[in-house]
C-alpha cells in the first residue's frame, strides 16, 4: 500500500507546485498579456474611462483631444481637429492599437506614467492624462502640407530651428484622416485600417521620417564639406570636370544634375563654380579623389548610418554605403547609392547654419498637467559636430551663391542646394532661423516652391 500512496502523494505535490507556478506567472507576468488581449473588454473600458491628454501645437492649437460620449460602453472617444495635415505627427489612437505620438507619448497622454499618475492622484484623486505641447508652428506646418498638396506628388517636407533642433513643420503627402481609426467599433476600425494599408499611395506612411530617398544635389553638401575638411581643397581649388578623366572612366547616368563641360569651367571649374552649377562630372571626380572612407566619415558626422534617432517618433536611418568601388564612389556624386530621409536633408542645412553643430531634432516642447503645472520640458541638445565653424562659414558662402531664383525671398538671403526633386536650404543666410528639407517622388512638379513657401511662412 505504501508504494501506491507514495505515487499519489508525489503526483499531487507536482500538480500543486504546477498550480502555484501558474498562479505566480499570471500574477507577475500575465496582466500585461491579458491587458493586450483584444478580447479583454475590461482593458478597453479602462482605456476610455478617463480623458487622454491633448496634443497641441506650439501656439496651443488642439490637434488631438478626448470628448465625452453619450452612448455605448465607452465614456470617451478621441477627436482629431488636426486632421490629415497633422496625421503623420499625431498618428491615431484606436481600440486596439496606436500610431504616431499617440503611441510614442502614450504613457503621459493616458496618465499611466508614474510622474503623471502620482501628481494627478495627489491633486484630486482622479486619473487624468497630461497634455503634450509640440514644437510645430501651425503656419509653417500649413505652408508645408498645402504646398505639398498643390505639387500633387508624394513627398515630405521638414522645417527645423537650426539653433535648437525644434521641428517647426513635419508634413507628409498623401496623408489620411485619423478620425477613421477613432470610431469605437472594432469591425469598422479594422476595415478602415485594411483600406488604408492596401492603398498603393501609402497614405499612412510618414515619408518625412520613415522613407529614405536618393539625396540628389543635397549630397554635394556632404562632398564639399569632406573636400574642405581634408585640407587639400579650398572653394577656389580647380576640379576635373570631364567625365572621361574620372578614374576609371564612366558615363554618368541619364538625369544626373549638372550642365556640360563648357559651362563647368571648360572641364576645370573651381569648387565654388562646380557647386553653384551642380557639375556632375566635377563632383564624380572629386568623390573619387577623396575616397569613400573620407566621404563616409563626413556623412556620418552629419548623422548618416545612425540608427539612434527618435524625435520621439522613430526615424529611419539615412545611409552612406560601405564597400563602394571607384565607379560607385563616383556615381554617388549624383546621390545614387546614398539614402537620406527628408529630416536628414533638413539637418544637413541646419548643421551648416548652426556653425557646424547639428542639434538633436525634437517634436515635444513640454508635457503639462491639466492644472497647468509642467512635468517635463525639452531643451536644445547637440547631436553631431559635423564640421568646424570656419568650414561651416565656407559652406554657407557656397550655398548662398548656389541659390536659384525659384528659392529667392525678397529682402532675405537664402542659402540652398536644390534640384528638381530635392531641396535643402536655410535662411537668413547670415542669421539663420529655419532650415528645410523637401523631397518629392518622381513627377513633373518641382520641389523648390514647397521649400520657398515653408521659408516664407517660418520667417513671416
Amino acid at each position: 500500500m505504501n508504494i501506491p500512496l507514495r505515487r499519489v502523494a508525489v503526483t499531487c505535490a507536482v500538480l500543486l507546485f504546477a498550480l502555484l507556478a501558474n498562479v505566480t506567472y499570471l500574477q507577475a507576468f500575465g496582466p500585461r498579456d491579458l491587458v493586450a488581449d483584444r478580447r479583454n473588454e475590461r482593458a478597453l473600458l479602462a482605456r476610455y474611462a478617463h480623458p487622454r491628454g491633448d496634443i497641441l501645437t506650439h501656439e496651443g492649437r488642439v490637434l488631438a483631444t478626448s470628448a465625452a460620449t453619450d452612448t455605448g460602453p465607452f465614456r470617451h472617444r478621441r477627436v482629431y481637429p488636426g486632421g490629415r495635415m497633422y496625421a503623420p505627427v499625431t498618428g491615431h489612437f484606436s481600440l486596439h492599437r496606436a500610431a504616431g505620438l499617440e503611441r510614442a507619448e502614450d504613457a503621459v497622454l493616458s496618465g499611466s506614467h508614474p510622474s503623471v499618475r502620482v501628481r494627478t492622484l495627489v491633486r484630486d484623486g482622479r486619473p487624468e492624462g497630461a497634455d503634450v505641447r509640440l514644437t510645430i508652428r501651425h503656419r509653417v506646418q500649413q505652408a508645408a502640407y498645402q504646398s505639398l498638396a498643390r505639387a500633387g506628388r508624394p513627398g515630405a517636407a521638414v522645417a527645423i530651428d537650426p539653433v535648437t533642433g525644434a521641428i517647426l513643420a513635419l508634413a507628409s503627402y498623401p496623408s489620411y484622416d485619423p478620425a477613421g481609426h477613432a470610431v469605437q467599433d472594432a469591425g469598422t476600425v479594422d476595415a478602415v485600417d485594411r483600406l488604408l494599408r492596401g492603398d498603393p499611395a501609402q497614405p499612412m506612411l510618414n515619408r518625412a521620417l520613415r522613407r529614405a530617398y536618393p539625396p540628389g544635389p543635397a549630397s554635394e553638401v556632404v562632398t564639399a564639406a569632406a573636400a574642405l575638411a581634408s585640407g587639400e581643397y579650398t572653394i577656389a581649388s580647380p576640379i576635373t570636370a570631364r567625365a572621361g578623366e574620372v578614374a576609371p572612366p564612366l558615363s554618368l547616368p541619364a538625369g544626373s544634375p549638372g550642365p556640360g563641360e563648357r559651362s563647368c569651367g571648360n572641364g576645370r571649374p573651381t569648387l565654388a563654380h562646380a557647386f553653384r552649377l551642380s557639375c556632375a562630372a566635377a563632383f564624380a571626380a572629386l568623390r573619387v579623389q577623396l575616397g569613400q572612407d573620407l566621404l563616409r566619415d563626413q556623412a556620418e558626422a552629419f548623422g548618416f548610418n545612425a540608427a539612434d534617432l527618435t524625435v520621439p517618433l522613430r526615424v529611419a536611418a539615412s545611409t552612406f554605403p560601405a564597400g563602394l568601388d571607384r565607379s560607385g564612389t563616383a556615381l554617388s556624386a549624383a546621390g545614387l547609392p546614398d539614402r537620406a530621409t527628408p529630416l536628414m536633408i533638413a539637418m544637413l542645412s541646419a548643421a551648416v547654419a548652426n556653425g557646424g553643430v547639428a542639434m538633436r531634432p525634437y517634436l515635444v516642447e513640454e508635457v503639462r498637467l491639466p492644472d497647468g503645472s509642467i512635468i517635463n520640458r525639452a531643451g536644445p541638445r547637440p547631436y553631431r559636430t559635423a564640421m568646424s565653424p570656419a568650414l561651416a562659414g565656407q559652406l554657407t558662402i557656397l550655398m548662398a551663391t548656389a541659390t536659384r531664383p525659384d528659392l529667392a525671398l525678397q529682402g532675405v538671403e537664402v542659402a540652398a542646394k536644390s534640384g528638381p526633386d530635392v531641396v535643402t536650404a536655410f535662411a537668413p543666410a547670415t542669421a539663420p532661423e529655419v532650415a528645410v528639407g523637401v523631397v518629392l517622388e518622381p513627377g513633373t512638379a518641382p520641389a523648390a516652391p514647397v521649400a520657398r513657401a515653408i521659408l516664407r511662412a517660418a520667417l513671416s
